[in-house]
C-alpha cells in the first residue's frame, strides 16, 4: 500500500504561523509525525508540500496509478480550488480531507471545503493527530 499525503501553501511554515491556531511544532515535525504513522502501519508513502495549486494538481494527476490513497491539507486552497477538487475526481484515488484547526470555528469563508465534496473523510481541529486519524482512516479503507 502506497499512500500520498499533500500539503497545501504555508504549511512549510509551521511554527511561525499563527502558532494560536496552528500550534508551535514546526513542518519538520510535522513530517516525522507522518513518517512515523506510516513506517508504523508498514505502509510506503511519499510527503508532498507546494503553495502553488498548480503543482499540486499535477501532483494528484501524477498519482493516478501510482498511489492507492491521499491525504491531503489543501490549506487555503480548501477553500477556493475548484481545480484541486476537479484533479481529485479525475484520478478517483480515495482521499481522506485534513486540517489542523476547526475550519468550522474559523471565518465565515473558511466553513466552505471544496475539497470534502471528493473526500471519503474529513478530519479537523486536531492538530498534528488529524494526520496520524488520517492515514489510521484511509489504511482501514484500503486494507
Amino acid at each position: 500500500m502506497k499512500i500520498l499525503i499533500i500539503n497545501g501553501p504555508n504549511l512549510n511554515l509551521l511554527g511561525l504561523r499563527e502558532p494560536e491556531i496552528y500550534g508551535k511544532q514546526n513542518y519538520s515535525a510535522l513530517c516525522a509525525l507522518i513518517k512515523q504513522t506510516c513506517e508504523s502501519l508498514g505502509i510506503d508513502y511519499e510527503i508532498y508540500q507546494s503553495n502553488h495549486e498548480g503543482a499540486i494538481v499535477d501532483k494528484i494527476q501524477d498519482a493516478y496509478s501510482v498511489f492507492d490513497g491521499i491525504v491531503i491539507n489543501p490549506a487555503a486552497y480548501t477553500h477556493t480550488s475548484v481545480a484541486i477538487l476537479d484533479a481529485l475526481k479525475a484520478v478517483a484515488i480515495p482521499t481522506v480531507e485534513v486540517h489542523i484547526s476547526d475550519i468550522n470555528s474559523r471565518d465565515e469563508f473558511r466553513k466552505h471545503s471544496y475539497i470534502s465534496l471528493a473526500a471519503i473523510k474529513t478530519f479537523m481541529g486536531m492538530g498534528f493527530d488529524g494526520y496520524r486519524a488520517a492515514i489510521e482512516y484511509l489504511v482501514g479503507e484500503l486494507a
